[in-house]
Protein backbone atom coordinates (compact mmCIF):
# COMPACT_ATOMS: atom_id res chain seq x y z
CA UNK A 1 0.00 0.00 0.00
CA UNK A 2 3.16 2.41 0.89
CA UNK A 3 6.42 2.27 -0.04
CA UNK A 4 9.18 2.26 2.28
CA UNK A 5 10.02 6.19 1.43
CA UNK A 6 6.49 6.70 2.01
CA UNK A 7 6.68 5.53 5.41
CA UNK A 8 9.77 6.85 6.57
CA UNK A 9 8.33 10.20 5.36
CA UNK A 10 5.39 10.40 7.49
CA UNK A 11 7.80 9.27 10.53
CA UNK A 12 10.40 11.60 9.98
CA UNK A 13 7.37 14.49 9.53
CA UNK A 14 5.39 13.33 12.61
CA UNK A 15 8.49 13.33 15.15
CA UNK A 16 9.68 17.00 13.18
CA UNK A 17 6.13 17.80 13.85
CA UNK A 18 5.89 17.07 17.39
CA UNK A 19 8.74 18.68 18.22
CA UNK A 20 7.90 21.40 16.84
CA UNK A 21 4.70 21.61 18.28
CA UNK A 22 6.10 21.23 22.03
CA UNK A 23 9.04 24.07 21.43
CA UNK A 24 5.96 26.38 20.11
CA UNK A 25 4.35 25.65 23.49
CA UNK A 26 6.94 25.87 25.54
CA UNK A 27 7.74 29.27 24.16
CA UNK A 28 3.92 30.91 24.72
CA UNK A 29 3.29 28.63 27.96
CA UNK A 30 3.86 32.47 29.98
CA UNK A 31 1.00 33.74 27.34
CA UNK A 32 -1.70 30.57 27.60
CA UNK A 33 -1.09 30.74 32.05
CA UNK A 34 -2.37 34.78 31.60
CA UNK A 35 -5.22 34.03 29.17
CA UNK A 36 -6.67 31.14 29.09
CA UNK A 37 -6.85 30.67 32.94
CA UNK A 38 -9.84 28.45 34.06
CA UNK A 39 -10.47 26.80 30.42
CA UNK A 40 -9.39 23.57 31.87
CA UNK A 41 -13.21 24.08 33.57
CA UNK A 42 -14.38 24.50 30.10
CA UNK A 43 -13.73 21.66 28.77
CA UNK A 44 -14.67 19.51 32.22
CA UNK A 45 -17.65 20.78 31.46
CA UNK A 46 -17.66 19.98 27.66
CA UNK A 47 -16.41 16.64 28.47
CA UNK A 48 -19.42 15.92 31.09
CA UNK A 49 -21.80 17.25 29.17
CA UNK A 50 -20.52 14.52 26.14
CA UNK A 51 -20.62 11.54 28.85
CA UNK A 52 -24.28 12.86 30.02
CA UNK A 53 -25.68 12.59 26.48
CA UNK A 54 -23.63 9.30 25.71
CA UNK A 55 -25.41 7.88 29.38
CA UNK A 56 -28.78 9.15 28.28
CA UNK A 57 -28.25 7.40 25.16
CA UNK A 58 -27.19 3.85 26.61
CA UNK A 59 -30.13 3.96 28.93
CA UNK A 60 -33.25 5.24 26.93
CA UNK A 61 -32.00 3.99 23.60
Amino acid sequence: MFTEGQIVFAIIFAVVFIIALFIAYRKDKKLHNRYYKGSVWVLIAFISFLLMIAAIKHFLG
